[in-house]
């Protein structure tokens, strides 16, 4: 079980036509900074990923996925570290390298290929599933209020029960959700500003005029995260749940486990969505369950490795109920898998197979490559 090559394939898949975002719309949803570009200045879909085949001397691969906008120099680095390397001799809970936002890709494709060696899943490593079939929602981007019934709609009459927006303060929210309430009776809706409401008294406004309309099932990261003071006055005030996302994969941001702990000790959260690769989302699921907190699993709109690697995370994840942020192949070309994963809306259903338990389709990665690196 010898770590002896990694290929790297980096890839840009970009969205289908009109997924994101409303006609005339052009509001980029990438947070971070890109090289001397500020956060919010790129769509996520620009942005390159590389998928990870690592090969074991026992002829078992390992597959992983990067989060978008990845670091060669790390990559290169994190590859001289593991080649030559006894996967049986690894702590699967901390990596033999420093936590960086490359971390979790290489993660997926040692369990992945740990999993695989003893006939396991990568559910069985975290304990098993408490769940086969995991809730997930509907996604989009900021859009014109004179569409937003009809997309709620066409989601509803999929089998969708949620739609997630991401909105600021231009969009008049209070009028999508009437909207919805009238186009789709019964679809809950969870509006994620990623902290552009700003202020505590444009939050309180919006929070009434929500409860008002009654379809709400939360308010993610309404305000600035630094305001958790401020989280908890809300909390206080409105019957429209607050939740806290804690992105681990945002290091240059600063977040940490430590946030949803402290979140808890201030009484600010009715909830969390976590992102974070599987021995962190696993610590993350423990503080939520323990606290009798829901929480979903977040993502950045990936394909389908790392989705995978959230199904198995959320089906071993007793706190998980809340429905999650897996539908990358929703929005973006494809996958890049052979066999897609499968969806009954509104659950996704934990992968069959050992490992992962998703093939990889080089020929449609190679169809969206852009560069290819390989290590040995």
């Amino acid at each position: 079980m010898i770590i002896k090559r990694f290929t790297c394939y980096e890839v840009i898949v970009p969205a289908k036509e009109g997924v994101i975002e409303s006609k005339g719309i052009n509001k980029p949803l990438h947070k971070l900074p890109v090289g001397a570009k500020k956060g919010w200045s790129m769509q996520f879909d620009q942005l390159p990923k590389l998928l990870l085949k690592m090969e074991l001397s026992n002829g078992v691969i390992g597959w992983g996925e990067l989060y978008r906008d990845h670091n060669w120099t790390v990559v290169g680095n994190i590859i001289q570290e593991l080649l030559g390397q006894d996967i049986k001799q690894l702590c699967l809970q901390k990596l033999p390298f420093t936590f960086c936002r490359e971390y979790d890709g290489f993660e997926c494709a040692i369990w992945d290929a740990y999993a695989k060696s003893h006939n396991l899943r990568v559910v069985d490593l975290l304990g098993g599933p408490v769940r086969h079939k995991v809730r997930v929602g509907a996604w989009s981007s900021h859009r014109h209020v004179d569409e937003i019934g009809a997309l709620a709609k066409r989601f509803a009459d999929q089998g969708y029960d949620c739609i997630k927006f991401k909105t600021d303060l231009e969009d008049d929210v209070q009028q999508w959700c009437a909207n919805i309430k009238d186009a789709a009776p019964g679809m809950q809706v969870i509006l994620d500003p990623n902290e552009r409401w700003q202020y505590p008294g444009e939050v309180r406004k919006r929070a009434d005029a929500l409860a008002e309309v009654g379809n709400v099932l939360c308010l993610e990261d309404p305000l600035p995260r630094w305001m958790l003071p401020e989280y908890a006055l809300l909390r206080q005030y409105s019957s429209v749940p607050i939740v806290l996302h804690v992105s681990l994969p945002y290091i240059l941001h600063g977040q940490r486990i430590k946030d949803a702990i402290q979140a808890l000790q201030a009484k600010a959260v009715d909830g969390f969505n976590f992102n974070g690769g599987l021995a962190n989302f696993q610590r993350l699921d423990h503080i939520a369950h323990a606290a009798g907190l829901p929480c979903w699993h977040g993502s950045e709109i990936d394909l389908g490795i790392l989705e995978a690697m959230y199904l198995h995370s959320s089906a071993a994840a007793a706190s998980c109920i809340w429905p999650g942020d897996i539908f990358g192949r929703m929005i973006r070309e494809h996958d890049l898998l052979k066999a897609s994963l499968k969806f009954e809306p509104p659950f996704a259903f934990l992968p069959e197979g050992n490992g992962l338990g998703v093939e990889p389709d080089e020929a449609a990665i190679a169809h969206y490559q852009v560069d290819k690196k390989e290590f040995e």
